[in-house]
């Protein structure tokens, strides 16, 4: 499960009330009456477990495999940093090593690591808070600080969002130009995951960072996926983080590392942004293990992100003509050609016909087709998120569509059985979704 799908449905859990409903765990036996919140808990073991054992999938994320794969991450560290090396202790060493190389890759001054990227956009733009007078951030509503952090930046830093257009895209520069109220500082989300993993185009991007720059308001990319933006506005990556006056980007989200992030910029920005991590409590002792990991990332799978991108737009196509040729009424891909190499697929179904259709298929057939949470976006509506990485490289336009027909064969069976799987559920939002 995703980051954002985890805490979305992790608040939705603790919104969800005792109520029972049925469950058959085994065909065959009288049903168990279980809790919503354990219904829900049992599908995403479910789905986990299906995920793991499939022989076929488009994407094997590190963030969901045993501790022992995971370690074997760092089996060849020796190859890319000098292991005789003493550890680190509070930012020397190897974390010091990997903010040079993250500095260098996105061509600033200076890059500082931090343990999350809350905690380093937070102290970002709190920084360039007191350096441009105006504690007001202008950033997209469906933007990560909006929607994942629990309103950190009003809570927690002093300060305040303000949203520059409501439309589920990327800001233009006109909207920029014409806000009504000044801002110090101009917030982009690269891609914005929640509306699509969208990406403006190269010349949309330059103007409305232009527009900040008329505005006198400093420009901070939340780039925890910007490393796989290359291909879409064919630049290399030191050219778009030229853009910003400060540039945050994840070690796990793309790059399969442990965790951890940086925020690169200004070297004046970075010695005070180090000083504010020491004061939120991001000055770790010992990083070394996440240091190497994002270190073994950017060795080994930052060259293969332009594959991925380039597969995901056959997975995409595919999946198209998949839905197509099977006759579903309404099914969107979503953006129709991937920016980046995650995307969003969109399903006139409900939630529980939607996973149990994908969970069979997983257990069933040993193709993991879809394997992230279906999230309700409306009456018989759901959409997923589907992620390409290295695994989706042994699968052919011929492989996508067809295990899409089978997805589909198996959907319209479950709603013809009205959901057995879903029989009993009260109504309501809080009945969809996974904790």
């Amino acid at each position: 499960m995703s980051d954002k799908q985890e805490h979305a449905a992790g608040r939705t859990a603790d919104q969800a009330g005792p109520e029972q409903v049925t469950e058959q765990v085994t065909e065959g036996e009288p049903a168990e009456r279980v809790t919503e919140e354990e219904r829900l808990l049992r599908r995403r073991e479910r789905r986990i477990s299906a995920y793991r054992r499939a022989e076929r999938t488009l994407a094997r994320l590190g963030l969901l495999a045993p501790l022992r794969e995971r370690l074997k991450l760092l089996d060849a560290a020796h190859t890319f940093y000098d292991l005789d090396e003493s550890s680190d202790l509070y930012g020397n060493g190897v974390v010091a090593a990997l903010e040079e190389k993250v500095a260098g890759l996105l061509g600033k001054e200076a890059a500082a690591f931090f343990p999350t990227g809350t905690m380093a956009q937070q102290v970002a733009l709190r920084c360039w808070a007191g350096r441009t007078g105006n504690p007001t951030v202008a950033l997209h509503p469906l933007a990560h600080p909006e929607v994942h952090e629990r309103d950190a930046f009003r809570e927690v830093s002093g300060l305040r969002p303000v949203h520059v257009t409501s439309e589920p895209r990327q800001p233009t520069a006109d909207e920029i130009r014409g806000f009504e109220e000044p801002f110090g500082a101009l917030m982009l989300e690269l891609p914005l995951r929640d509306a699509g993993f969208l990406l403006p185009t190269w010349e949309e991007l330059t103007e409305v960072v232009e527009a900040a720059r008329e505005r006198d308001a400093v420009v901070h990319f939340d780039g925890a996926r910007l490393w796989e933006t290359t291909v879409h506005f064919g630049r290399p990556l030191a050219e778009i983080a030229d853009l910003a006056d400060s540039v945050y980007v994840s070690f796990y989200k793309s790059l399969q590392g442990f965790g951890g992030a940086a925020l690169a910029g200004p070297k004046s920005l970075i010695e005070e942004a180090r000083t504010w991590r020491h004061r939120y409590g991001g000055t770790v002792f010992q990083q070394f293990p996440t240091a190497l990991s994002a270190l073994a990332g950017l060795e080994h799978e930052l060259p293969r992100l332009p594959e991925y991108v380039t597969r995901a737009r056959v997975v995409a196509a595919a999946l198209r003509e998949g839905f197509a040729r099977a006759g579903v009424p309404w099914a969107r891909v979503h953006p129709e050609v991937p920016h980046t190499f995650d995307f969003q697929v969109w399903l006139p179904y409900g939630v529980d016909e939607l996973s149990e259709a994908a969970i069979r298929q997983s257990e069933e057939t040993g193709t993991a087709l879809f394997t992230n949470p279906w999230v309700e976006k409306g009456p018989g509506l759901s959409m997923t998120e589907v992620y390409v990485r290295a695994a989706a490289l042994e699968w052919t336009a011929a492989d996508v569509k067809a295990a899409a027909a089978d997805f589909v064969a198996r959907l319209r069976e479950l709603a013809g059985q009205g959901s057995a799987a879903g029989a009993g559920l009260p109504a309501g939002p809080a009945a969809q979704r996974e904790p």
